[in-house]
């Protein structure tokens, strides 16, 4: 069997045993192992069973897509706004002065310590690469070591396009190397990417312009609002790019781990994580593919969308739906990671879970262990005692009860949609009405614990 095989094998069995009730050594207590459960992923085993290797297969088309497909978006990227010039720079074929590796990890962009050779991770930690010069990243870029980054290369070596996969946003690095150098961390989301200041630099702007029916400078002043974590997903369809309060309109960039079991996806609940995936492969990333939202074709709630067409898009070839599938299979396959030991105080987080099942009633919506109400997970703004702006830009108009597992993943940036609480402690406080400081404490520690 081949090696690719053994390693997705012990991926799947550790994940997807779980997700879709395999049995065997992952078999909920009381249940009796069968001898034929506890080897469905053994080698000589799998081969014979039909299911089992259709969960390899998907699992590794999924991630392979979730890592590395654009879905053909270097048509938007390279040759229309044509973002790798501002890469390259002028001593490289593009414009201006490049971007180099120390300037792509100050925006937030992570570099894959797996995809590096040796040598040069030994030239790294003796200081050898030239970290301020752009010609770096784009020998980075030709290992596929800047995640969620696909550079396109000429024969000769000089690039001549670059697209975005989905790890762009919702993937990270472990620091296991150096801040910004790790192992791949899938699902989570990269709050150090500042989306809108990468997009800024590129040399061509003026369709964004011309889609808003606006001007260059102030799509510059939109983008550079939006800050680092944060993007608007709904700007190209509503034009709403403030809120009233003249604070951004972009969200924080939600995880994509932990979904297995939870109705619909994103802060507002627009639709199933595949809808989403297909929302955002053809009408944010602008990928080949094929989005049908009748909802959208609203001309005063979402009049971009209507002009544009966007609601129903056809491209042919189509690249994403056939990847859709797989791709879900996938992200609901990321488990949502477990705090680091020590980071939180066990003892009082114990408190805390018996204050958040009972007395603080957050259970009631945040249904154990799904964290998130089985079945129709959506509430008005009025239910949660907060503004509804944000609702009002989605379809249905209301919040969804997020899913909670890997909480402690998000205290960078803030909490809620918008990140207006900036950390836990002023989230409890906010919702924690009638709860005494130390029940607050204990809470507090709970919420850091999931």
């Amino acid at each position: 069997m081949k090696i690719k095989y053994l390693l997705a094998i012990l991926a799947v069995t550790l994940i997807i045993g779980s997700i879709i009730g395999l049995g065997g050594v992952y078999a909920s207590p009381g249940k009796e192992k069968k001898d034929s459960d506890m080897k469905i992923f053994a080698p000589g085993h799998m081969e014979n069973d039909p299911i089992a290797m259709n969960a390899v297969r998907m699992f590794e088309e999924g991630r392979n897509t979730f890592r590395f497909d654009t879905f053909g978006d270097e048509a938007y990227w390279g040759d229309t706004l044509q973002l790798h010039k501002t890469i390259a720079g002028a001593a490289n074929g593009g414009v201006g002065p490049g971007v180099s590796p120390a300037t792509a990890l100050a925006v937030g962009l992570k570099v894959d310590e797996d995809a590096l050779p040796q040598p040069l991770k030994e030239n790294l930690k003796k200081g050898k690469v030239n970290l301020s010069d752009p010609a770096t990243t784009l020998a980075l870029l030709k290992l596929n070591a800047v995640v969620g980054v696909m550079g396109s290369f000429n024969e000769n070596g000089t690039i001549n396009s670059i697209g975005i996969t989905c790890a762009f946003c919702h993937s990270t690095v472990d620091d296991s190397f150096a801040p910004g150098i790790g192992h791949r961390l899938d699902g989570w989301a990269n709050r150090d990417l500042n989306v809108g200041a990468i997009v800024s630099l590129a040399p061509n702007l003026q369709p964004v312009a011309d889609r808003l029916h606006t001007d260059v400078a102030t799509v510059k002043t939109v983008l550079n609002s939006w800050g680092p974590g944060r993007y608007d997903a709904e700007l190209n369809m509503d034009g709403i790019a403030f809120r009233p309060d003249g604070k951004t309109a972009a969200t924080l960039i939600p995880p994509a781990f932990g979904l297995a079991g939870v109705n619909l996806h994103t802060w507002t609940g627009w639709g199933s994580v595949t809808h989403w995936n297909a929302y955002v492969a053809v009408t944010q990333m602008r990928g080949k593919g094929t989005f049908y939202d009748p909802r959208l074709n609203d001309p005063i709630k979402f009049p971009l969308a209507v002009e544009t067409g966007d609601w129903n898009i056809k491209n042919s070839p189509d690249l994403v739906t056939s990847k859709l599938a797989a791709l879900q299979f996938y992200q609901l396959s990321i488990p949502a990671p477990k705090p680091p030991k020590g980071s939180f105080d066990e003892a009082a987080a114990a408190v805390g879970e018996m204050i958040f099942n009972g007395k603080a009633g957050c259970a009631v919506c945040h249904v154990q262990p799904l964290l998130t109400e089985p079945g129709w997970n959506m509430h008005n703004a009025s239910e949660l005692g907060i503004d509804d702006f944000q609702a009002k830009r989605s379809p249905d108009e209301m919040y969804r009860t997020t899913p909670l597992r890997g909480l402690w993943t998000h205290q960078k940036g803030g909490f809620f949609h918008d990140g207006r609480f900036a950390n836990l402690t002023e989230v409890v406080n906010f919702l924690g009405a009638g709860l005494t400081q130390q029940e607050k404490n204990d809470l507090v520690e709970y919420l850091k614990s999931i």
